[in-house]
């Protein structure tokens, strides 16, 4: 039997005090109810005896100590969990916004997940593509990652994001196995073993057959003209029916922004382990989650640690990027690309400094690229991918793709260092190799890492360009490829039917 208390002790900001609570949880879900009409939720994050500290996750503004009547639910936050939640639209707190009713199911998770077994996480190995050649070529996601994009305010990471939800859901690139539609793309190469494939993904190939693929997109603190761009674009492109989209608008309480990602990870870890489904998961705006976290912090009276931020803020983005990986014995993956900004493009700063301790690499957006009309304006040389060597090569994507990367990215270093010469003697003073290394660099830029908004490539078109590339500059130069690679390749007037060995 629940119990229901009658008025309040103290109200301050987002939270509430209750005294007097019996057999209350941590973590557990109230119901308020305000002058006996109006309903809001809040969840229990501190208990003291039998003082309870609630969180409200809606604004507070019309209640008082007198008129809230208090029920405590016994359970943690839960959603309910279906199929039918591909396609749809929800809050930040998984209420549907679509006008297309509620969820109807018997399956009900805890928001809060439960922690892997690191015992039974398989090692990610598959490749999966996003169509953009800095990205594949370069910075290559394997399905089961957690890749970061750091980005600046007044970056178009809003876009590159949505470009990443569409063409991963619907590429159709050959190369690597999948017909057009089916699950992300790299699933399985030419040549590559259809058992390994499926034993290193935790999923059945079926002999070759698309796998389920979904993505879930979550937005944090954003606003209403950056929602409806995100909405109309999965629309347009087809891709909204395979997409799960829950918003956090910038005028929402800030403290539901905390539970967004919860949320759409428990959606995610549904589809993904229970029916079998590969999911890409975005989260934007990791900064608005953490400035969620200062501001409750600072409501709760907690000592500060680095700029204002509360202590445990690494804890609570370590909870919520390890839920991505490959579960042994258990259908899908979980792949992540968290979206921040970077405060004042400070990659010191403690959200993105924390996040890279967590996460196996990072994607850097320019602002001196974007400022020259680079899309997207990815830094390759502070960009990497940790897992990057295991899921690409024969088998994966083609067998010269490790080889390429190493030498793009030698060859663009090479670059700065040619540019910086060029600043204090000026470009006519250069050798002839330094030359052609600025040239190399500018086409590089455009060629390789810029890109229409719309443009899919698949991975062989991506190292055929790199290689392209690559010819503009003298063979002795590049030192980081296999003679038997280089010689199949650079002769080569059409990577299609690469020159033999000489």
């Amino acid at each position: 039997m629940s119990i229901e208390y009658l008025g309040l002790s103290k109200i301050d900001g987002p939270l509430i005090v209750l005294e007097g609570v019996m057999d209350a949880s941590f973590e557990e879900i109230v119901e308020l109810k305000v002058d006996g009409t109006e309903s809001k939720l809040g969840r229990i994050i501190e208990l003291d005896e039998d003082k309870a500290l609630i969180q409200v996750f809606e604004d507070t503004h019309n209640m008082s100590l007198s008129n809230t009547h208090t029920k405590l639910t016994g359970h943690p936050m839960e959603m309910p969990l279906s199929e039918d939640i591909l396609g749809r639209t929800f809050n930040g707190v998984g209420q549907p916004i679509d006008g297309l009713g509620e969820i109807v199911s018997d399956i009900h998770r805890d928001v809060n997940g439960k922690p892997l077994n690191p015992v039974t996480r398989e090692y990610p190995r598959n490749f999966i593509q996003t169509g953009i050649s800095a990205i594949d070529g370069l910075t290559t996601l394997i399905r089961g990652q957690k890749l970061p994009i750091f980005s600046g305010n007044g970056l178009p990471h809003d876009q590159l994001a949505a470009q990443i939800v569409k063409q991963a859901s619907l590429s159709d690139d050959n190369s690597a196995g999948p017909a057009p539609g089916a699950a992300i793309a790299g699933t399985s190469a030419p040549g590559a073993s259809g058992a390994g494939a499926a034993s290193a993904s935790g999923a059945s190939m079926a002999g070759g057959a698309a796998e389920k693929f979904a993505v879930v997109f979550a937005a944090m603190g954003v606003k209403h003209d950056v929602a409806e761009f995100f909405r109309k674009t999965f629309e347009e492109s087809g891709a909204a029916s395979h997409v799960v989209t829950y918003l956090n608008l910038a005028n929402d309480p800030v403290v539901e922004r905390t539970i967004t990602p919860k949320v759409a990870l428990t959606a995610a870890e549904y589809l993904a382990f229970d029916l079998g489904y590969h999911v890409l998961v975005i989260l934007t705006d990791m900064t608005s989650f953490a400035e969620a976290l200062r501001e409750i912090s600072s409501s709760k009276g907690e000592i500060p640690s680095r700029k204002g931020y509360p202590g445990y803020l690494y804890s609570e983005l370590a909870t919520i990027y390890e839920r991505a990986g490959i579960v042994a014995g258990r259908p899908g993956s979980v792949t992540q690309i968290p979206i921040l900004t970077m405060p004042n493009d400070d990659i010191t700063h403690p959200i993105p400094d924390l996040t890279g301790y967590i996460t196996e690499g990072q994607i850097v957006l320019d602002r001196a690229l974007h400022q020259q009309n680079v899309y997207p304006p990815i830094n390759v040389l502070p960009s990497l991918s940790r897992l990057m060597k295991d899921g690409i090569g024969e088998g994966f994507t083609r067998e010269d793709h490790q080889d390429v990367a190493n030498q793009l990215f030698s060859a663009y270093a090479k670059v700065g260092e040619a540019r910086a010469l060029a600043s204090v003697i000026g470009e006519d003073e250069l050798s002839p190799v330094d030359k052609k290394y600025l040239a190399f660099g500018k086409a590089f830029e455009t060629e390789f890492v810029g890109q229409d908004l719309f443009e899919n490539r698949s991975i062989t078109e991506t190292l055929n360009i790199g290689w392209k590339l690559l010819r503009m500059l003298p063979k002795d130069e590049l030192d980081r490829i296999d003679t038997k690679l280089l010689n199949k390749y650079y002769n080569s007037g059409s990577e299609d039917s690469p020159a033999e060995a000489e």
